[in-house]
């Protein structure tokens, strides 16, 4: 039987994740696409992991930059998937405390990766495009060896305060988290304890790491789109502007449900908590699900040697 039992205790053994009160009617409806997003994140980014490795010619810095992110997705994704099924499938709502705060890392730590790598992405394509004669010597292998352990360090330093300050506060109300997945905010809650520390620090990481992440990734592409416009003829505007037009789309998808989901937690009182629980699944399972097909499946090389690896019966 779960134990939701509201009676004063340090730090449970176990939490309960609820999954999406309110909406318990639905969940398996609701698990249907969820589970398909993961399916396809999974493959996706496994496929594109295995192109690069297998195909000298796509061994470039914005292919090391993709397999970066597919890493990054891959964490992302299965650290809040197999728990969000084993609730809307089995009703298996118990998770360790240990597992919970494990699961809150490693949740920050992608995201913070994964917002790092776009900003390098978005550099590789800034050199690429307006500094093409330099893009082979600023962007050697060294140098994108050391970047993509900068931004693993990045996140991997900045996600220690999530966890670490969860587990120093009591907990003396419930340890009943109505949500599918441990979330910093939602588990905080709980807490009998000044929890201001850890919220100014989840605003710090908001509006300073992922603010200055969209601002280089904008100042890159503004920079970028003066270069597409001042191209010579209409059908390499149209073929440059169409690749970067979808690249800042997926950006997009990525960053608004994040920025939306923090701030609507903080001051969005009047939001139905369905709809709280409903953008946070989406903005960390739609990118992982977009991230292979916009560069990887409109990518013409990786789109070639996908081609290659398709039986000819089949095709």
């Amino acid at each position: 039987m779960l134990n939701s039992s509201t009676t004063n205790f340090i730090s449970p053994s176990t939490f309960i994740l609820l999954g999406i009160p309110g909406l318990e009617t639905v969940h398996v409806w609701i698990s249907l696409p969820f589970c398909a997003m993961y399916v396809i994140a999974i493959l996706g980014n496994f496929t594109i992991l295995f192109i690069v490795r297998t195909e000298p010619s796509l061994h470039e810095p914005m292919y090391y930059f993709l397999c970066m992110l597919g890493v990054s997705d891959l964490v992302l994704s299965t650290s809040i998937l197999p728990k969000m099924m084993s609730i809307f499938w089995f009703k298996y709502r118990e998770i360790s405390f240990s597992a919970c705060l494990t699961q809150m890392y490693f949740l920050h730590f992608s995201s913070l990766m994964g917002s790092g790598i776009f900003v390098a992405m978005a550099f590789d394509r800034y050199v690429a495009i307006c500094n093409p004669l330099r893009h082979s010597t600023v962007l050697t292998n060294h140098v994108v060896a050391v970047i993509g352990l900068a931004m693993m360090l990045r996140g991997g330093i900045l996600s220690l305060p999530f966890p670490f300050l969860a587990r120093q506060w009591p907990y003396c109300r419930t340890n009943i988290i109505p949500h599918t997945y441990c979330e910093h905010i939602a588990v905080v809650k709980l807490a009998c304890a000044d929890i201001r520390v850890g919220d100014y620090y989840g605003l710090f990481l908001t509006l300073f790491v992922l603010g200055l992440d969209i601002f280089f990734i904008a100042m890159s592409y503004v920079q970028i789109l003066r270069a597409i416009f001042s191209l010579p003829t209409k059908d390499a505007r149209i073929k440059t502007f169409g690749t970067c037009g979808s690249h800042l789309c997926v950006i997009l998808v990525a960053y608004i449900p994040v920025l939306f989901s923090v701030f609507t937690h903080r001051f969005g009182h009047n939001v139905p908590l369905h709809v709280h629980i409903l953008i946070a699944n989406v903005y960390l399972l739609v990118p992982p699900m977009l991230h292979p097909i916009v560069y990887g499946v409109r990518t013409k090389q990786i789109r070639s040697r996908l081609l290659q690896l398709v039986p000819q019966k089949g095709l």
